[in-house]
């Protein structure tokens, strides 16, 4: 069963739009924060290592796939960002205070809901578009 699933998630990856793909690892690095938190609240400090790792992977990946020639001022913002959440995430594994992983959890969560709502608007102007 575990073999499916796999070859179904990385079929869906695969298969996704760019769009898609963004947003999941939006999703993935918030669900990995998030289970840091719950870890440096319960003490499991193999868990909140792993969680971190994990957070901290996606947001250095999503900075390392920023275009500045194409998004300018934008794309600076958005690895000044980055770079605030990987500081935290450094923070966080160090000091075991959960305080860290909270600030970049509100970025990223910002971050994903402005995501959201301006996918949903390309989406609407391009069916716009076609009509």
């Amino acid at each position: 069963m575990k073999n499916a699933y796999q070859k179904y998630k990385t079929t869906s990856v695969q298969t996704a739009s760019r769009e898609k793909i963004l947003l999941m690892l939006y999703e993935g690095a918030i669900r990995f924060t998030k289970t840091a938190i719950q870890a440096c609240e319960e003490k499991r400090i193999a868990d909140r290592g792993y969680n971190i790792g994990r957070a901290y992977d996606i947001v250095l990946e999503l900075n390392n796939t920023l275009d500045h020639k194409v998004g300018g001022e934008i794309s600076k913002n958005l690895e000044r960002l980055y770079i605030f959440m990987m500081d935290q995430y450094t923070k966080a594994n160090i000091s075991g205070d959960p305080a860290s992983l909270k600030a970049a959890l509100k970025v990223l969560e910002t971050l994903y809901d402005g995501w959201v709502q301006a996918i949903e608007k390309l989406k609407k102007e391009s069916d716009s578009n076609v009509k």
